[in-house]
């Protein structure tokens, strides 16, 4: 989950590990039938991002080098900030979709045909170290903010009502998923800002991201999305780079409070944005705060080893240095659930935690599951 260079690729997600379907009750439903969709679009920051700072000249918020990726087909580093796939390429796969490609691979004249199927398919268009917020960090070209992401998606829309007429647009909108996870950048800026905190306490601060989300929200409704999945903030104090800062390899519990305060207000503005929109918008709200919570309390139930290491790093905890091609990695990546000291989740992680978007007894899903949300 970059606004600076290591606060950035945010945290985390803690999209959580591979495990057996019959580890805890709930999940055998994720491996059952799934309701079919058109596409998957994507938008968020470095725990969904697909490659598309890659793209970006200056940035220096990337993953286009080992280890990262050391698990995905061929050990390719595809610039997403993991061993393998993130949650978004499982959720696409879990629907017998396509990975989504980063938006940006998808621009030049050699490239109209893949452009012309991603649309109709689905399209990555997040990116590591973005905030919901259109912050300093954007100015640097280090990664595309929120809104700059819708702006793309509608390129993307363009392209869509060129190949369906306006009946077949509509429906396959309708039925389309919209996944967004972003936040836990704009808290970092807010964490390492002396003059954001001068100018507002937490609870504004928090209030004023669930506002600015909901106008994107709205964007997005507005072109005819209707089903949308929100990933929640998690314990971003908890990550291996926080828990490194002290002896005791405690979480720093006043980031995970903004974490929670951010939440609060963001279940709250859901409500009031299907008050106002009524029977037109369905949505998911996915509590990574908790989830995350019982995953490292419990993790030999989620087939966890390690919860507060890094696989690839440096240091203490693997947690001092980021990852790359000359850090230590771990031997077995399917027991720890994260990535980097920055809190990123493997790739088992990932998989965990879409298992428990999709099952139907999870009790961090509102008001629907996932499952829920692509059959309503």
């Amino acid at each position: 989950m970059t606004t600076n260079i290591t606060t950035s690729i945010t945290i985390f997600l803690i999209f959580l590990g591979l495990l057996r379907v019959d580890s805890f009750p709930g999940l055998e439903t994720a491996t059952g039938t799934l309701a079919s969709i058109p596409a998957v679009y994507v938008l968020g920051d470095s725990l969904v991002d697909a490659g598309n700072n890659n793209y970006l000249a200056i940035s220096i918020s990337k993953a286009n080098y080992p280890h990262n990726g050391v698990d995905f087909p061929g050990s390719i580093a595809t610039g997403r900030f993991c061993t393998g796939k993130n949650a978004a390429d499982t959720i696409a796969e879990k629907f017998g979709l396509p990975l989504p490609p980063p938006y940006l691979s998808l621009k030049g004249i050699f490239k109209e045909e893949e452009r012309k199927a991603a649309a109709l398919s689905g399209v990555n268009f997040a990116s590591g170290g973005a905030g919901i917020f259109n912050s300093s960090d954007q100015q640097l070209r280090q990664s595309i903010p929120l809104s700059y992401q819708v702006n793309n998606w509608l390129s993307i829309h363009k392209e869509l009502m060129s190949q369906l007429d306006p009946s077949e647009a509509q429906i396959h909108l309708s039925k389309s998923l919209f996944f967004v996870v972003i936040g836990s950048n704009d808290i970092f800026d807010y964490f390492g800002s002396f003059k954001l905190r001068q100018k507002t306490n937490p609870q504004q601060y928090t209030q004023s991201m669930a506002d600015k989300l909901k106008e994107q929200l709205k964007r997005l409704h507005d072109t005819g999305a209707r089903r949308l999945l929100i990933v929640g903030v998690a314990q971003i104090g908890c990550t291996p780079g926080q828990r490194a800062k002290n002896s005791m390899h405690e979480c720093d519990e006043e980031a995970n409070t903004w974490g929670s305060l951010y939440n609060k207000a963001l279940v709250k503005m859901l409500q009031q944005l299907k008050e106002e929109l009524g029977s037109s918008m369905t949505y998911s709200y996915f509590d990574k705060f908790n989830s995350l919570h019982d995953i490292v309390t419990n993790p030999a139930r989620y087939g966890f080893a390690d919860v507060k290491s890094a696989c690839c790093g440096r240091g203490e905890l693997n947690a001092q240095l980021p990852c790359s091609l000359v850090s230590n990695l771990c031997s077995d990546r399917t027991k720890y659930l994260f990535w980097d000291l920055y809190g990123h989740p493997t790739e088992a992680a990932a998989r965990t935690i879409v298992d428990l978007m999709l099952s139907d007894d999870s009790q961090y899903s509102s008001p629907l599951t996932l499952t829920q949300l692509v059959s309503s």
